[in-house]
């Protein structure tokens, strides 16, 4: 196969407000970026993704949208982006955009022009509906952020539709003008030489023609569950005839080269790859999120992994993620010990892995005071525990103030640890979460078995996760132990022989792979197969 950059890379997310800040405001910005593009040449990632970074009013950090074709000046300007993404390519790394096609803020002109009565010249360039009559909302659909989806405007008399806060109102993707505008801003940032997008919440683009009523969910527990789920979304996301927008999109990218699309995309595995779309005209990479919902468990994990390697289409390259902006951090979720075991998982499976800034050094959740708490799922709804603030927190470079992120006042708190938990302290530890990264970024760049090998499940019981890496005639076999207790594993016998190359333990292990594998807990291994097993 001829294999494009992004299936042997690794994609690292950096998050602008919390990455570096360059000028005091308490806010990284895009001069920040630049000055830790090291940081990222020295882990061994090959593209970075950034958040937004347009003109916003900030309501949710950048993704409500004012102007799509320019930089808010807390993060700088067009010539800060322009030597940032110089300086990048100088250094071998790709610079994918988020792109928020869905839904503006409030504040965009076109939302403007479009509420400005009803025979507005934009007026369906968004989602507006007549009132029930009852004069409620139009149908049932359920906002993301808690309550009713729809808003009535009183100057014109009509709701309008949006799937997140009512300052973020949705784009009519069933108008070709919309269509085409979008496809402008993709082309935009293109002709800048930006190598991607990763587009927000992609399955959200369509909703159904009818605005029928969404289902109940028998499911809901109330108390227990995001209001959101209150209903299924069977009207209001993941429409059939979303699949030809997206192909649109890809072929907007189609007329550069060696651009990549990734696509937001929180659905089951089933419906997930027909985001690749019909014979590779979707997105590259409908991003999974598997590793994140199922349970830290070894045989979920593989089940799952099975799972979605079997559904794959033929053209369909398979991609991993641990964390995001959006979810709690994964030493949170399965402890520090796991997150070890965690990182080998993830730069080990077959596919392209993004990892979420901070991940590489630890960091966990940050709790946030009532008074600092700045998301808008938890203004929203308070006391609900939906807000993102916790994982969003700056980065964490070293011992000097605010851990080197500011010299100001950091617009979310850092923890009392973030001295040790930092790139300072950990890249001079050895045995460090950090220097574990950089020993699987290094493996898998220089051996083609991890980069671009086949992937097969090995038999395991328990809490052992086994699976086998090849290229040609290279084989490594990983063992993963995701418990805390040690636990034994019978090696195969076309594996025996078989030395460790890597350990989540940070030591150099010697470890007989003869017949019978004693993994110690929370711990994972890289083994090197002799050449020549069959």
């Amino acid at each position: 196969m001829t294999t494009r950059w992004w299936q042997s890379g690794v994609i690292y997310q950096v998050y602008p407000r919390s990455f570096q800040d360059s000028d005091g405001d308490g806010i990284g910005d895009l001069e920040g970026i630049r000055r830790r593009l090291e940081h990222l040449v020295w882990l061994g990632v090959d593209a970075i993704w950034i958040s937004p970074f347009y003109p916003s009013p900030m309501v949710d950090f950048g993704y409500d949208i004012s102007n799509y074709t320019d930089v808010d000046p807390r993060f700088g300007d067009l010539a800060a982006f322009d030597r940032l993404l110089a300086e990048a390519h100088d250094r071998d790394l790709r610079v994918i955009l988020d792109l928020v096609p869905n839904h503006t803020s409030d504040r965009h002109p076109w939302f403007v022009e479009s509420r400005r009565d009803r025979g507005s010249e934009r007026r369906d360039w968004y989602l507006w509906r007549d009132p029930a009559p009852d004069g409620g909302p139009p149908n049932n659909w359920l906002s993301e952020f808690g309550g009713s989806a729809w808003t009535l405007d009183p100057a014109t008399g009509q709701y309008y539709y949006h799937a997140f806060a009512p300052e973020q109102p949705d784009l009519n993707w069933r108008n070709e003008k919309v269509r085409e505008a979008m496809f402008d801003v993709m082309r935009f940032w293109l002709d800048r030489g930006v190598d991607g997008f990763r587009v927000d919440v992609m399955w959200h683009l369509l909703k159904d023609a009818q605005f029928r009523d969404n289902p109940p969910n028998p499911e809901y527990v109330e108390g227990a569950m995001s209001p959101y789920r209150k209903v299924i979304p069977a009207y209001s996301t993941d429409q059939p005839e979303v699949h030809d927008v997206v192909a649109q999109m890809r072929a907007v990218l189609e007329e550069y080269d060696e651009r990549l699309m990734i696509g937001e995309i929180y659905l089951p595995v089933d419906r997930l790859i027909d985001y690749y779309g019909r014979d590779g005209e979707g997105a590259h990479l409908p991003f999974n999120f598997h590793l994140i919902s199922t349970p830290w468990d070894a045989r979920e994990l593989e089940v799952m992994i099975d799972r979605y390697e079997g559904a794959l289409p033929d053209h369909a390259w398979p991609n991993w993620v641990l964390g995001n902006h959006d979810q709690s951090r994964i030493a949170s979720r399965i402890g520090a010990a796991q997150a070890r075991v965690a990182a080998m998982l993830l730069l080990t499976l077959r596919g392209t892995p993004t990892i979420y800034y901070g991940d590489e050094i630890g960091m966990r959740d940050v709790e946030i005071p009532p008074g600092q708490v700045v998301d808008v799922r938890e203004t929203t709804a308070p006391g609900r525990g939906l807000g993102r603030d916790p994982q969003r927190t700056p980065m964490q470079w070293d011992e000097s103030a605010n851990a080197g992120f500011t010299r100001g006042t950091p617009w979310l708190p850092l923890p009392a640890d973030a001295a040790e938990c930092s790139v300072e302290a950990q890249r001079s530890d050895p045995g460090s979460m950090l220097r574990l990264y950089r020993r699987l970024l290094q493996l898998r760049r220089s051996d083609p078995a991890l980069a671009i090998g086949t992937y097969a499940p090995l038999p395991a019981t328990g809490s052992i996760l086994a699976y086998v890496r090849q290229h040609g005639g290279r084989r490594l076999a990983i063992v993963l132990n995701i418990g805390g207790k040690p636990a034994g594993w019978p090696v195969p016998e076309d594996l025996r022989g078989a030395e460790p190359l890597l350990s989540t333990s940070g030591r150099p292990d010697v470890i007989s792979a003869d017949r019978e594998l004693t993994v110690a807990g929370d711990t994972g291994l890289v083994l090197e197969v002799p050449a020549g097993r069959a």
